[in-house]
């Protein structure tokens, strides 16, 4: 089988693709043939080693973990003799963090983790990015911010994975969204439910004259130092993206900056979000939206793009 790898941290250009041997599944895990498989942000960060303290992590001088993507929907090839929720021939999607890569053509995977079937009613594609974009900014919202019904949440960087989905998550918990993104975004950020959109090239947030009870900086690149002035005196600012900066504020301001690596959180309570994420899907509250879509050998293209920072949405690799 193919599989997506890096053996040391750089510019796309670093990603491999190799032959492996299809892996046989222990007694509690499944074989899954992948159909779609997420490209994110996050992938592109570990790949280039940044932020370079997370190298203390990730592996000093090169990569612990050579392989790629995290999210993933397919089909059931084989289960272990321990197996009782799935059986061969059915289409099931979630995440597999830390060790043997999504960006492939195979993975197994324990039954007991972020998997379950998938909803008939999303493609493999649409359900390939839900762990990253949804199941990260509902950790954020529900459980960082514990956002309630009418209040105000201002999400920067609103038409990306994590912002696309926080907007219709805010909207479904029945807070009030104002979105910030770039003009051309502006209609589909509308179209996932915003409320208000302010367009960061046009209004910078030193400009903005409201109050927020959460500010969600779904791709880091706003300051608290800024933004804290557009607080209400509880409000939380939250961001996904781990920095310097960030780390200094918490240290001085605990109770209103906040990060978290939803991956690190116990299997569970993570389990218990995607459950939730699935229950909204099947009822027709939530939408993926695709932005590209790249063969495993093109994954390289992928990053390229990711690093452009025009991403709308997710960015999957299909395999045939």
């Amino acid at each position: 089988m193919k599989a997506a790898v890096y053996t040391k941290y750089g510019s796309p250009e670093v990603i491999q693709i190799i032959d492996v041997e299809i892996p046989s599944p222990k007694p509690n895990e499944i074989l899954v043939k992948i159909k779609a498989s997420s490209v994110t942000r996050a992938d592109t960060m570990m790949r280039q080693g940044i932020p370079k303290f997370g190298r203390l992590f990730l592996g000093l001088f090169k990569p612990k973990n050579t392989t790629l993507g995290t999210g993933f929907s397919g089909v059931v090839e084989a289960v272990g003799s321990q197996i009782t929720k799935f059986k061969v021939g059915d289409e099931v999607f979630g995440e597999k963090l830390f060790c043997n890569g999504c960006n492939a053509d195979y993975i197994c995977i324990a039954e007991n983790v972020v998997l379950d079937i998938k909803p008939n009613i999303i493609s493999h594609e649409e359900a390939a990015p839900v762990c990253d974009g949804f199941l990260t900014s509902y950790n954020f919202l529900k459980d960082i911010a514990d956002l309630k019904p009418g209040q105000h949440i201002l999400i920067n960087g609103a038409s990306g994975s994590l912002g696309s989905a926080a907007v219709q998550l805010s909207k479904v918990i029945g807070a009030k969204v104002t979105a910030v993104c770039s003009t051309k975004n502006i209609d589909f950020v509308k179209s996932i439910g915003a409320d208000k959109v302010i367009d960061y090239k046009k209004t910078p947030i030193a400009k903005i004259n409201e109050k927020y009870n959460v500010i969600y900086d779904s791709v880091g690149t706003l300051s608290y130092k800024e933004s804290k002035k557009l607080l209400s005196s509880n409000g939380v600012f939250m961001t996904p993206v781990l920095s310097g900066q960030i780390l200094y504020q918490m240290l001085f301001n605990p109770k209103k900056v906040k990060f978290a690596a939803t991956g690190i959180k116990k299997t569970e309570e993570l389990k218990q979000l995607f459950l939730d994420l699935v229950g909204l899907y099947k009822q027709g509250k939530l939408q993926t939206h695709i932005d590209k879509k790249y063969s495993l050998p093109d994954i390289k293209h992928a990053h390229h793009y990711l690093e452009t920072g025009r991403k709308v949405g997710n960015i999957v690799v299909v395999n045939p």
